[in-house]
């Protein structure tokens, strides 16, 4: 039914169908993780749970598919900058909170889109363009309404997770266009999803007194996070296949405006609203012009 029902759209209303969906579940399962004590290292355990969950099905559709040489390569590059964006990830949260890193590190179409243009000659229009730029302005601007101890390397493993973010999304990109089955891209996620998993109990083995966090999160937020973390970049990858990858990075971006708007208004999260109102107006504004010219 479900099928029947997605063929009545045309190919862009259904990649516009994917990034709704991928926003809705990226942004259901961001709010719950920023619940979740820091000690748990929730993205141990995000990954862990998309591995046990939805691993096994998404490697079956993925043995099924023809392989060959090119694909397999980029899903090496795939999974190898996966596991550098995760570890920079949470090098950047051990020293800075979710709120500050994470918007910064969402601002990586800019170099999507030099990367594209090169790579896959994908244009877009100047002023598409500007709305990317107006957006990431917005994004460095709620970053920094968070207090957090200024330290350098806080950035540098931002900017890190954003550049590996580019080099995983152009990866996915060519990786679209050679497989249409929403399963076996579930299945690519999660290659990607066990290299950077296992990066990541290389480094608590190295770095902390367990391999395995101290602290558990709750059940349902740890369930949800397992489902969502892996198959709303899944829907990412498909709506790639029709609309060139910076813009549908930036569009997911809506995820990020839709999480400060609901903190404000059932978390009561005020600190600094008005400065989060005005990077909510750039982040919106960018979006608009990206969503009317690109």
């Amino acid at each position: 039914m479900g099928i029947i029902v997605l063929a009545s759209f045309s190919t862009f209303e259904q990649a516009w169908l994917f990034i709704i969906l991928s926003v809705l579940m990226h942004v259901s399962w961001n709010l719950m993780a920023r619940q979740v004590n820091p000690k748990a290292d929730f993205l141990w355990w995000g990954l862990l749970g998309h591995l046990l969950l939805l691993g096994g099905y998404g490697l079956y559709h993925l043995v099924q598919i023809e392989w060959s040489w090119t694909l397999t390569g980029l899903i090496a590059i795939t999974a190898f900058a996966n596991s550098l964006y995760f570890l920079s990830l949470r090098e950047a949260y051990a020293l800075a909170p979710v709120a500050f890193v994470y918007p910064i590190a969402r601002s990586s179409p800019i170099l999507v889109a030099i990367w594209a243009l090169w790579i896959f000659d994908e244009t877009l229009s100047n002023l598409a363009c500007l709305g990317i730029l107006v957006s990431i302005i917005g994004l460095w601007i709620l970053g920094n309404t968070v207090k957090h101890k200024h330290n350098p390397k806080v950035l540098l493993w931002t900017l890190s997770a954003a550049f590996f973010t580019s080099i995983y999304s152009l990866s996915d990109k060519a990786i679209s266009q050679q497989i249409d089955s929403f399963s076996a891209l579930l299945g690519v996620v999660t290659l990607g999803y066990l290299s950077a998993w296992i990066t990541l109990c290389l480094y608590r083995k190295k770095h902390c007194e367990t391999i395995i966090p101290a602290v558990c999160p709750h059940l349902g937020v740890w369930l949800a996070g397992s489902l969502f973390i892996g198959t709303a970049y899944a829907l990412v990858i498909l709506a790639m296949q029709t609309l060139p990858t910076a813009y549908v990075l930036s569009m997911t971006n809506i995820g990020i405006l839709l999480a400060v708007v609901l903190s404000i208004l059932f978390f009561k999260d005020r600190v600094h609203l008005k400065q989060k109102i005005v990077a909510t107006l750039f982040i919106t504004s960018g979006l608009l012009i990206l969503g009317i010219f690109g």
